[in-house]
């Protein structure tokens, strides 16, 4: 990109953006502009109107006449999806849309071959056009393997590479890093600045902050549908963008107690499971939040699993209230008190195709019943009105579809139907992956509330902050073993981060 005394060109320009659905206005008014070679950041919380500029910028939705849309300098009065990918646009969405039957070299080239005429396929030369892709990212992938063996990591790069095979001259990263460990976040972004120094501009969109800073050279936010501003990321603080984001302050700040006197609710003593953990000794108490922390593969899942009887650890026992512990199942894990927000909320935590009050009641099916041995709608009903009010989840219907909600509020809705089970312990595994900054800090409120109240929760988490300002004690699992513990109220974000990664 040219140095800013230099003549930039627009990849992108948008005059006064507006889009309404139903009475409601999504997109008001807002301006938002990209340079060529610019990584330039898409900032604001869930539904905010970050996705509805994508999709108007991508002709999936038409914006309203007063608005002005340029890409390359062309203006359009009108775009289709075709018309915008032809002219260089793409988007990476959180879910990736790969197939994962097919292998890295279909996937890189399957946008490339869409619309040609009935022939064989070339795979020699498919697969040297992907190799090439893949080498101007500076990465080697086997182009044979099935992408469903590839961890995400390497999905998020074969999804790049597919965006440049089709000539992508600009590329929307909706959330790319928010499910991958520091060490493939930090490779991931060298991607990104290699892109950027090759003239294809980014718009990054992100919930972590400290990434936001680390990789955008400007940020736009976005807050109720209107533009707040465009700002340089040089001098901007996590808490000052939270601030413009949200409308108000974030504190981070540690919450750390000590719980030493308070009684043991679950106990693990030298438990082991061959290739997942080992030796683990782990005591959670009444009241307490103890944070999990660790590089992908140091096992804190697997723990997670053999807690909730998903999985049956080889040796040594776990204990309830004193009581030894050994789960054949999920459903055995319920009984005993036992509740699991799961790092995977899409595909393990929800039934996406059900409604906000089937999901928040499948987990209590059994205590919703009338007269007659039915499930009774009036119990459902209450149910979800409760956990609305007491979670402060903002829905539309009850039996609006989950996928209406915001990620921050269908993680509500996950916590309410563990929360039905009236558990002794929660596990909360990764709980806010793809939840904005505001949401999180809703979320945790609610934790902190929920051990007041006497529950015993263990935080896993990839984010050190996350974990070392709402936890009473820290742990580091390193290779499936416990290799430290830290009192929040005496170690630094960056002491614990040196442990972790260094």
């Amino acid at each position: 990109m040219p140095e800013s005394g230099g003549a930039e060109r627009h990849a992108l320009r948008l005059k006064a953006v507006s889009k309404t659905f139903g009475g409601v206005k999504a997109l008001d008014g807002v301006d938002f502009e990209v340079l060529e070679g610019e990584v330039h950041c898409l900032a604001g919380e869930n539904g905010c109107g970050k996705s509805t500029l994508i999709k108007i910028v991508t002709g999936v939705y038409k914006p309203e006449s007063a608005g002005l849309i340029e890409l390359f300098g062309e203006r359009l009065d009108g775009i289709t999806p075709v018309q915008a990918r032809d002219r260089g646009v793409s988007v990476i969405w959180q879910d990736l849309a790969l197939f994962a039957n097919m292998s890295v070299a279909e996937n890189i080239a399957f946008d490339a071959m869409v619309g040609l005429r009935p022939r064989g396929v070339d795979y020699r030369g498919m697969k040297k056009r992907a190799g090439a892709t893949l080498e101007r990212l500076g990465v080697t992938l086997d182009l044979d393997a099935a992408l469903s063996t590839l961890p995400i990591a390497q999905r998020q790069v074969v999804a790049i590479a597919r965006s440049l095979m089709n000539d992508a001259r600009l590329i929307f990263m909706d959330e790319p890093t928010a499910s991958l460990t520091q060490s493939e976040t930090d490779r991931l972004l060298d991607i990104v600045r290699r892109l950027s120094a090759d003239g294809v501009a980014i718009v990054f969109v992100s919930h972590r902050l400290a990434e936001v800073l680390e990789i955008a050279r400007r940020v736009t936010v976005v807050r109720d549908g209107r533009l707040v501003g465009v700002y340089p990321t040089e001098g901007m603080t996590q808490a000052r963008l939270g601030e413009l984001m949200t409308g108000h302050m974030l504190e981070d700040s540690v919450a750390a107690r000590d719980m030493s006197s308070a009684p043991a609710v679950f106990e693990a003593n030298r438990l082991g499971r061959p290739g997942e953990f080992e030796n683990i000794d782990l005591v959670i108490r009444r009241g307490e939040v103890v944070g999990l922390c660790g590089l992908l593969g140091a096992g804190r899942t697997e723990l997670a699993h053999a807690m909730m009887g998903m999985s049956e650890p080889a040796t040594g026992e776990m204990r309830l209230h004193g009581d030894v512990y050994r789960p054949t199942s999920i459903r055995a894990a319920i009984a005993h008190g036992m509740a699991y927000v799961s790092e995977d909320r899409l595909s393990l935590g929800l039934l996406q195709k059900q409604s906000i009050v089937d999901n928040a009641s499948i987990s209590v099916l059994d205590r919703l019943l009338d007269g007659l041995g039915l499930i009774s709608n009036g119990k459902k009903l209450g149910l979800i009105r409760g956990w609305v009010e007491k979670l402060g989840i903002k829905i539309g219907l009850p039996d609006d579809a989950i996928s209406t909600l915001s990620g921050g509020n269908q993680q509500k809705v996950v916590l309410a139907k563990w929360l039905a089970t009236e558990p002794k312990v929660l596990i909360l595994d990764s709980p806010t992956v793809g939840v904005d900054v505001g949401a999180r800090a809703g979320l945790f409120r609610i934790v902190r509330e929920l051990a007041e109240q006497g529950l015993a929760i263990l935080l896993i988490s990839d984010e050190v902050t996350e974990a070392l300002y709402n936890s009473d004690r820290v742990l580091h699992m390193v290779q499936g073993r416990i290799a430290g513990e830290y009192d929040p109220s005496t170690t630094s974000v960056q002491a614990l981060e040196e442990a972790i990664y260094e």
